[in-house]
């Protein structure tokens, strides 16, 4: 079989989509079935892991603060516009998970969502102010919190996490303890400098325009069909069904969790003929000058002919534009056609991170 020259697919690794504040209680419900939820754990002599409901944004915001620049130096990422949705949910007292309390100052903190009979780690973040004990040893029981509580609450029967701050391997114990499966991912970034790429193949039976939002349902079609039985499918378990692809849009769209979405730097692929659409590639803005590639994928049928070479160009394109400084991405690093094709496309790998799924 010849090389694609088609990104198969490629997902960011946002966080969830949080519960409105002021909606049903369900959460709470789960919660208080969880062993795990309602209890403080004293760990060592001062540190304590307590459950984040007992804090306020008050307390969090210097972690919060720290988190920002972590994810500003490792990623060029702005996380400031996530960090302010979770201290919302954090004052709503509606934020299921743990924080790590030393002698009454909160350093760290992990939480997750119930989706259904799904729970996702939406985050992990400890800050290293040279104290006892040290920051991977706290990450690694803030795990162990989440984890239990979340393979223990009713109803629960699988468990996904993406910790892209994180470097492979760093915090897999717990995970591969209890279960999980790991994928490592890339991230790679493309720096948006005078020079484009190289010229890029026209499809005179194929039109790139750009993204309108009647394409929501078209693309979730897409999205579903791309995928099948698609590594990433076994990460993302959103992708297996039209809904699913739809509330992944969403969040991609509407949702500040992945960066602002940046519908001039999005577009589709349609057949010409059929009027179809067979592809799409939509990029949010994770900084004012820095785009990130969520979601690029091809129908099965009209992969290996450059269309999603051509999906990319135009989202490059639209930034250089704009004077863009930086364009990223995020990939399963199983998905070698895809690093391939990023790789001569001169994006550079610059962290591995995981992806980790359990399923009870």
């Amino acid at each position: 079989m010849g090389q694609s020259r088609d990104p198969a697919t490629v997902a960011a690794p946002c966080s969830p989509s949080l519960p409105l504040v002021g909606e049903p209680t369900t959460l709470e419900i789960l919660l208080r079935l969880s062993p795990l939820s309602l209890h403080g754990c004293r760990c060592r002599s001062l540190l304590e892991i307590l459950d984040l409901r007992h804090f306020s944004s008050v307390d969090l915001r210097p972690l919060l603060d720290d988190e920002i620049q972590v994810w500003s130096r490792l990623l060029s990422w702005d996380y400031s516009g996530s960090a302010e949705m979770i201290l919302r949910y954090v004052d709503a007292k509606i934020l299921p998970g743990y924080a790590a309390v030393d002698r009454g100052r909160v350093f760290g903190y992990s939480f997750f969502v119930y989706e259904g009979s799904k729970g996702v780690i939406g985050d992990l973040y400890v800050t290293n102010g040279n104290r006892l004990p040290n920051a991977r040893e706290v990450e690694l029981k803030l795990l162990t919190h989440v984890i239990e509580t979340l393979q223990q609450s009713p109803g629960i029967h699988r468990v996904e996490a993406q910790l892209l701050a994180h470097e492979a391997n760093a915090v897999s114990r717990p995970f591969l303890e209890t279960g999980f499966q790991r994928h490592p991912r890339l991230f790679m970034t493309l720096p948006l400098g005078k020079v484009a790429s190289e010229k890029v193949h026209t499809h005179p039976e194929v039109e790139i325009r750009p993204w309108v939002d009647g394409d929501y349902q078209p693309s979730a079609a897409v999205i579903t069909a791309a995928y099948r039985s698609h590594v990433d499918a076994q990460i993302n378990d959103q992708y297996h069904t039209l809904s699913g692809s739809l509330r992944f849009l969403n969040n991609i769209v509407r949702f500040p969790g992945c960066g602002v979405f940046d519908a001039e730097s999005s577009f589709v692929a349609v057949d010409r003929k059929a009027k179809s659409l067979i592809g799409l590639i939509l990029c949010s803005r994770v900084r004012s000058d820095v785009g990130h590639v969520t979601q690029v994928c091809v129908l099965p049928e009209y992969r290996s002919r450059g269309i999603g070479e051509s999906l990319l160009a135009a989202t490059e394109g639209s930034l250089r534009k704009r004077n863009f400084a930086l364009l990223s991405l995020t990939v399963t690093e199983a998905n070698a056609r895809a690093v391939t094709l990023y790789r001569r496309l001169h994006f550079e790998s610059k962290r591995v991170f995981d992806a980790f799924v359990w399923e009870g």
